[in-house]
């Protein structure tokens, strides 16, 4: 069953996404989140609307919002959702 994205489950899905997927949070960054000079990109916040992301561009770290094209219900959901926005990022790239 999938949780709700209360701060706890946030925090584990950007512990889990800064972890081992570290190269779709930049491209989050770099395609959503319009920074395309963006060298380095990890995920500091996910809620029902959107993601909160601390991006590195050239010397200085700033912090953007990704929306996201509809609110999330849960979890499951959120995982889904990144999943088709690294897929997207991809076919642009």
């Amino acid at each position: 069953m999938a949780d709700p994205i209360t701060p706890e489950v946030s925090q584990r899905i950007c512990a889990h996404m800064n972890d081992d997927h570290a190269e779709a949070v930049l491209l989050y960054a770099k395609v959503y989140g319009q920074t395309e000079g963006a060298t380095a990109a990890t995920m500091k916040a996910i809620d029902p609307e959107g993601m909160d992301l601390n991006v590195m561009l050239g010397d200085e770290a700033t912090t953007i919002r990704v929306p996201f094209e509809r609110s999330l219900t849960d979890s499951e959901d959120a995982h889904q959702v990144l999943i088709a926005m690294v897929r997207q990022a991809r076919s642009k790239d």
